[in-house]
């Protein structure tokens, strides 16, 4: 896979002495799946299939298709999926059932993802006790191993289970020889403080086996991006994702936030593709008939959109003064000047010379002010066409 190298540069925030031993993570994308639970998001097959190649194209390592058993649609389209033979790895999610295991395998997926609620809240809402999770266990791993070569297991609502418990369930999962658990953060309640400690634990329980451990997040409190990179700096294997961070009520943690967040702010040389990120996320954001807010970290139009005075000008000398990355770095075409009520003289007397305009000090002033009052009375920034047609009075 092609590794994206910047021309920026951003050192870890860790200070000497404090670095955490990272492992080099891998991503599960769970646009598919979990992005499609959000309410009211269905994707067509031909768009399922261009998200999942666009997944592909970026590099992403496994992707979780659907649960095959919700019903005969939905076997249909993960059969198709699993068809194209992408390069990632397909896994389907089923509920700790015979039936579901036996929908999942006749998809040809060569993953499973087997999820048990673990805490007393969602096991009391479910009808089900801690007995039945750990007593059950044996009989759904060894059955499911018959038919897949990953068998995961997800512990569901694992930030408000009780830790002995999470451990209990963690050690007979050792024992089954599992591929995987999933650390849930089902309803969002976790910080990145006590993400950190809820991983360090697993892992610990976990260091003398091959088992590998997921965080699931959850963006309820706005979080989940935080917790999932935390997470990986306490050992995690792989984190889950989204597209856009589709999902659930407020959603998942989005996946271009996730992969920018671990280049950037981690200093990871993640071997994801970067640059067909905003077409990834554009294409989804139609087909999910979402839109992304103006604001979006990474891909909102804003992102790379500048109207300070005191920002422009420094940007003038170099990008990197107000950009922790370069906006061609994730598809974008490059960073722009805005003109309105805080824009500077710098960014203004640029535009005019890239467009063959040269006015006096006075002159550029004059358009100045009358570029803040238009952009005041409009209660809206100007575009260079507006401002260019400003400055025909000035010249």
């Amino acid at each position: 896979m092609k590794k994206n190298t910047s021309i920026f540069s951003c050192s870890s925030p860790l200070p000497p002495g404090e670095g955490l031993e990272v492992k080099h993570p891998y991503l599960i994308d769970s646009t598919l799946r979990d992005g499609e639970q959000a309410p009211g998001v269905v994707f067509g097959l031909n768009e399922k299939i261009t998200i999942a190649s666009m997944l592909d194209k970026i590099g992403i390592e496994e992707l979780e298709i659907g649960s095959p058993f919700i019903s005969e649609h939905d076997l249909i389209m993960a059969q198709k999926l699993v068809s194209y033979k992408f390069s990632f790895r397909c896994s389907c999610w089923s509920r700790a059932k015979i039936e579901d295991i036996d929908a999942a395998a006749k998809t040809g997926a060569t993953g499973i993802n087997i999820s048990y609620p673990v805490s007393d809240i969602q096991l009391l809402s479910m009808g089900k006790d801690r007995q039945w999770v750990l007593g059950s266990m044996p009989e759904i791993v060894s059955y499911a191993k018959k038919q897949f070569q990953y068998v995961s297991l997800g512990a569901q609502d694992a930030s408000r289970a009780d830790k002995k418990f999470l451990h209990s369930y963690l050690n007979i999962a050792k024992k089954l020889g599992v591929y995987r658990v999933r650390i849930a953060d089902t309803v969002g309640c976790l910080n990145p403080l006590t993400t950190r400690s809820l991983i360090k634990g697993v892992v610990s329980k976990v260091k003398d086996s091959n088992l590998q451990i997921e965080f699931h997040g959850h963006n309820d409190l706005g979080m989940a991006t935080a917790n999932s990179i935390s997470a990986i700096q306490a050992g995690a294997d792989c984190v889950s994702t989204t597209v856009n961070g589709l999902g659930e009520r407020a959603g998942n943690a989005a996946l271009e936030e996730v992969i920018m967040a671990m280049k950037i702010s981690m200093g990871i040389q993640v071997p994801y593709s970067t640059e067909h990120l905003n077409e990834l996320c554009t294409f989804t954001a139609e087909a999910s008939e979402r839109k992304l807010p103006a604001d979006k970290p990474i891909v909102g139009e804003m992102t790379h959109r500048h109207e300070s005075g005191i920002h422009t000008n420094c940007m003038l000398r170099d990008r990197r003064a107000y950009e922790p990355f370069d906006a061609r770095e994730v598809g974008k075409s490059g960073s722009s000047f805005v003109f309105g009520i805080h824009s500077g003289s710098n960014a203004l007397n640029s535009l005019l010379e890239k467009n063959s305009i040269n006015l006096d000090k006075q002159k550029l002033q004059e358009l100045l002010k009358k570029v803040k009052t238009t952009a005041v009375c409009k209660r809206r920034s100007l575009t260079d066409a507006e401002v260019l047609l400003l400055s025909n009075s000035y010249r």
